[in-house]
């Protein structure tokens, strides 16, 4: 896929976040995803990798609180989610695609490795 595509998956994807729809969010995955978080021990996260579109599409709601605004920027080069509170950054969630599906989800929550998204 182009980086085109990327981007429109990717803001597809942010969209059904923000609307805050589980469905619309797992109509965007792929059977075979994964979703891994971070915590640091910090902060609640899950404990191990989720898997399948239903277990990782309540795993992204889940981060959704409703004054989280997000936004779509760089990740690591690549587009990706990042959500912001009312004291900064809370999340920032990288995508892996395959076609106009996410086959991976990658979310950041640990405050340490945050601090330099203020």
């Amino acid at each position: 896929m182009s980086k085109r595509g990327d981007h429109a998956v990717v803001h597809r994807f942010a969209t059904a976040c923000r609307a805050g729809s589980p469905g619309a969010i797992r109509n965007l995955l792929a059977p075979e995803v994964v979703a891994v978080s971070d915590g640091g021990g910090r902060v609640p996260a899950a404990p191990g990798p989720v898997r399948g579109p239903e277990q990782v599409a309540r795993c992204v709601v889940e981060l959704l609180a409703p004054d989280v605004v997000l936004t779509v920027e760089a990740v690591n080069g690549e587009p990706g989610v990042v959500l912001r509170g009312r004291a900064g950054v809370v999340a920032v969630v990288s995508l892996k695609l395959t076609g106009a599906k996410v086959t991976a989800v990658w979310i950041v929550l640990n405050p340490d490795k945050l601090r330099g998204w203020g």
